[in-house]
């Protein structure tokens, strides 16, 4: 089976591994499962992951991990080549994984302290700014997780997207599970953006079907023949849906029991799980039509 794992609320919450799920995974790709990682999480760089998972006792390789940053910089570089100059809003892996495809990255960070610099001297000298100019011009700006996030980060990125600039978000999850509790995800810096900007964004990552597809071409396979495994209703099993794939809800992160009893029957994922040992039975009731034919 080709199973796409999602990481943050499934095989770790923050800095703490869900208990088992590791070792599930490994003994699925023992048995010649195609393991890959799909994760809406823009923060990291790929390889970042390897050695985190790796430690786990995960099966991993650096290039079965699909992030929602990676997905939107082939995004870019196969479906809008024409978008060259990126303003970004997020960490440094999403800028690698742009820069890695040949984008030119421009860093919201630098052009916001820019910008505030000139409407300072702008105050004295009464000169006019062109922000659009001081934003670098972008051809698009890039929206994802930012836990630097400033005001002048919003600003800049309003002013170019307003000027003209093509808005894409990597995704648009509302929070990110920790260890403890819940924290903004990058749909809430997305939504401060749009409101800010007036411009709705497309983006790439669940339940948008772009990344799934993504990931299952890396192995040479359809987005329909694998199994998603997350934790998010609105998003994995949503993704899940939208590519034709079959779906196993992990009740380890975003998304509760009750949520999933509210759900009408046509809303349902294909099996739920609320730990490794309900992920492993899940996954072998999965696997057994296979065997069967």
């Amino acid at each position: 089976m080709l199973l796409f794992v999602d990481l943050d609320g499934v095989v770790y919450r923050g800095r703490e591994p869900v208990p088992g799920v590791a070792a599930v995974l490994a003994d699925r790709a023992a048995r010649g499962d195609i393991v890959v990682y799909v994760t809406n999480n823009s923060m990291h760089y790929r390889a970042d992951y390897v050695a985190r998972l790796e430690a786990m006792g995960a099966p991993v390789a650096a290039d079965r991990i699909v992030s929602s940053a990676r997905a939107t910089a082939l995004h870019l570089v196969n479906r809008e080549p024409t978008l060259r100059r990126v303003l970004v809003v997020g960490a440094p892996g999403l800028r690698r994984e742009l820069a890695d495809v040949g984008i030119e990255v421009i860093d919201a960070g630098e052009r916001a302290d820019l910008l505030a610099r000139r409407t300072a001297e702008a105050r004295v000298d009464g000169s006019t700014v062109d922000e659009f100019e001081v934003a670098g011009r972008p051809d698009a700006v890039v929206v994802g997780l930012d836990q630097d996030l400033t005001y002048g980060k919003l600003a800049i990125a309003s002013v170019a997207i307003r000027a003209g600039a093509r808005f894409i978000a990597t995704n648009r999850d509302p929070v990110l599970p920790t260890e403890r509790s819940f924290r903004p995800g990058a749909g809430s810096i997305v939504i401060s953006v749009e409101t800010a900007s007036g411009v709705t964004p497309i983006s790439i990552g669940k339940p948008a079907p772009e990344i799934l597809e993504e990931a299952a071409r890396l192995v040479g396979a359809r987005a329909s023949e694998g199994i998603v495994i997350g934790d998010g209703l609105d998003t994995d099993v949503a993704a899940a849906r939208a590519v034709g794939a079959r779906s196993v809800l992990m009740l380890t992160g975003v998304t509760s029991r009750a949520q999933l009893d509210a759900l009408p029957a046509s809303g349902r994922p294909d099996e739920v799980a609320a730990d490794a040992a309900g992920l492993a039975a899940a996954l072998d009731r999965l696997a057994a039509p296979a065997r069967e034919q």
